[in-house]
């Protein structure tokens, strides 16, 4: 489990279009994500919300990058229309360094059950239907938000108690204004 003022050391990720980014980056900034499953549908309605937002987070000077523990594969079919890096880390070797766990207890609060239904709602096709059931999928695993500055520092971070248990836009904006 990493901490406020721990160092993650410099690494180029490859996104799921094959583009290289670096964490942390030179300049400005990064939010990495540790979402769910490539069709999850809490972590869809959430990755929607901050592509909306994604002109103000910008400008907060963050950059976003977004892990799913799914393939490359997988993911774009379900995420490649997002406006910032998506990463595959389907054998979690970045979710076990930055210890990011699965929970049992954390699939069965009463606040996932509501996520999965405002997800479902949003569903607009068959496919994003099979995708939010990801039969070949973890289901357990957990969301994990860190804010990393470009000397690598951990400036805050949040592991998820649940699966809709992450920072809002207006909750990561709130960070770098503090």
């Amino acid at each position: 489990m990493l901490n406020t003022n721990d160092r993650v050391s410099p690494r180029t990720l490859t996104t799921i279009g094959g583009a290289g980014i670096a964490v942390p980056a030179a300049e400005g900034l990064v939010h990495l994500q540790f979402r769910r499953f490539a069709g999850c549908p809490i972590c869809s309605l959430h990755l929607r919300e901050v592509a909306r937002r994604h002109g103000e987070i910008i400008d907060a000077g963050i950059s976003e990058v977004v892990l799913f523990h799914s393939s490359a594969d997988v993911l774009r079919r379900y995420q490649a229309d997002l406006p910032f890096a998506v990463v595959a880390d389907p054998d979690r070797r970045l979710y076990r360094e930055f210890g990011v766990e699965n929970s049992i207890r954390g699939i069965f609060k009463r606040q996932v059950a509501r996520a999965v239904g405002r997800g479902m709602v949003q569903m607009r096709s068959v496919r994003q239907l099979a995708g939010s059931l990801g039969p070949t999928e973890n289901h357990l695993s957990m969301p994990a938000d860190f804010l990393i500055a470009p000397d690598g520092a951990v400036l805050a971070r949040k592991y998820g108690e649940h699966a809709d248990d992450q920072w809002s836009v207006d909750e990561l904006l709130a960070l770098v204004t503090q």
